[in-house]
């Protein structure tokens, strides 16, 4: 049985590429749209004809072995990428032709999570959460200072306890707060987290899960995952697509996918070695 993001995304594929006419424009609820997306680096083509769509204010998982074409996917919709072909809406817009100046008008829309937090290490918690606002606005150092003591205050981290602290200094929690903290000081629709539990034990990466749909809840974003875990999908995801080989092989809830058609969907599951029956959602 399909749910209707499942139905959505195969209408969507079975009604063929082109130029675009042939298709209406997203929806106000359809953040992310990609429409038969190919992407070629020389003779090798990576990603073969996806259609994807993400609603506002939901969490979507793309899920994905090695070599799947997840990473290229991910640069595809954050405009660090162009497409071979196809495209790609952000926003209601479509980024694929667009001049430079442009996409970085559309990279705004995104804050960026990564595995590891990625803060500089040589910067105080303070200079790595200001970082978008020194980059992208000319407010005032007291302005820029009171910004980033509000966000992390929100995260619930005490400013005057870790503005002046290194990176080195901090907890893990607290290092993924203090990046979720600057991949939001641009007030993004969208968060996109990059293998947000690679590496990390069953125990922290539920955590970060908690973290996860705590951002999506509190400050109405759009949550994008690019990961290999099973287990955080169906805890978090209210649409899971999996990537396969460069093609979305299956998509709709984490329940769709196991007990849906895609003998592939169902035995990546499996092999996962994750009892989903014993998972519950965030």
């Amino acid at each position: 049985m399909r749910g209707p993001r499942a139905e959505e995304t195969l209408r969507l594929m079975a009604s063929g590429s082109g130029d675009g006419s042939r298709h209406p424009a997203p929806s106000a609820q359809e953040i992310i749209v990609l429409r038969d997306v190919k992407k070629s680096f020389g003779e090798q083509q990576v990603l073969k004809g996806i259609d994807l769509i993400a609603r506002r204010g939901e969490t979507t998982v793309v899920i994905g072995g090695s070599g799947a074409g997840k990473t290229t996917l991910l640069r595809l919709i954050v405009a660090l990428e162009r497409p071979t072909s196809g495209q790609i809406f952000i926003d209601g817009e479509e980024i694929s032709q667009l001049p430079e100046r442009e996409l970085n008008r559309i990279r705004r829309k995104f804050g960026m999570v990564y595995q590891y937090a990625a803060l500089l290490d040589s910067c105080t918690v303070l200079e790595n959460v200001a970082f978008p606002l020194v980059e992208h606005t000319k407010l005032s150092k007291k302005e820029i200072r009171e910004r980033v003591e509000q966000k992390l205050s929100i995260l619930d981290l005490d400013p005057k306890v870790v503005c002046d602290k290194f990176p080195s200094e901090l907890s893990g929690g607290m290092r993924k707060r203090v990046g979720l903290a600057r991949a939001l000081m641009l007030e993004p629709p969208i968060l996109v987290y990059d293998e947000p539990t690679s590496g990390l034990d069953p125990l922290t990466s539920r955590l970060v899960d908690d973290l996860i749909e705590e951002m999506r809840q509190r400050f109405g974003v759009t949550s994008l995952v690019i990961s290999h875990d099973i287990a955080s999908c169906f805890r978090i995801a209210h649409q899971a697509i999996l990537l396969i080989e460069g093609r979305v092989e299956a998509c709709g809830t984490p329940d769709e996918l196991m007990d849906g058609p895609s003998d592939v969907a169902r035995e990546f599951i499996k092999n996962s070695g994750v009892d989903t029956s014993r998972l519950g959602r965030v």
